[in-house]
């Protein structure tokens, strides 16, 4: 009696196959959270406002999340800059300072502003020459996984915000 076809040991091709398209489709199930996350989250009137003489830079806008659940911001990045950090403006016994911060909790269907004189982004040591009318790339780090973007235009320092 002769097997049927293709019913003889498995070839090793047909079990490798079938293992690529498993893991495909866990990754595709598993990104989709973060992918709508991202819709979720809105960066709008964004700018830098730019300082001459390798003056660290303020970088302002308004972050929405139209999520269902708190957006926890962790860090932001750029090709454009080294560093960028999170930071605050605060007056403690009449004195102005401002102070890095770990992290900003974006509130479900809320939006939070960052503008001179409270949270703002620090952005320090450019990787080219960066001067008013560029427009520089930002990601925004999510405690989820989450990440989006959006370009910045950068301003001259007399600038004022919201959008042009």
């Amino acid at each position: 009696m002769e097997p049927e076809p293709g019913s003889g040991p498995p070839q090793p091709w047909r079990w490798l196959a079938s293992l690529v398209a498993a893991l495909l489709f866990a990754g595709l199930c598993q990104s989709s959270p973060a992918g709508a996350r991202a819709a979720a989250i809105g960066i709008h009137d964004a700018w830098i406002r730019w300082l001459p003489a390798g003056i660290p830079a303020g970088g302002y806008l308004t972050l929405r999340n139209d999520g269902d659940r708190a957006a926890v911001l962790t860090g932001v990045s750029s090709p454009d800059y080294t560093d960028i950090s999170l930071h605050r403006s605060v007056t403690r016994g009449g004195v102005a300072a401002m102070e890095p911060v770990a992290q900003i909790v974006v509130p479900a269907h809320q939006s939070l502003q960052f503008a001179a004189g409270g949270y703002h982004l620090m952005l320090s040591h450019p990787t080219r020459a960066v001067r008013p009318g560029d427009e520089v790339r930002i990601d925004f780090h999510f405690s989820d996984g989450t990440i989006a973007g959006a370009g910045f235009e950068v301003r001259a320092p007399d600038a004022s915000g919201g959008p042009r």
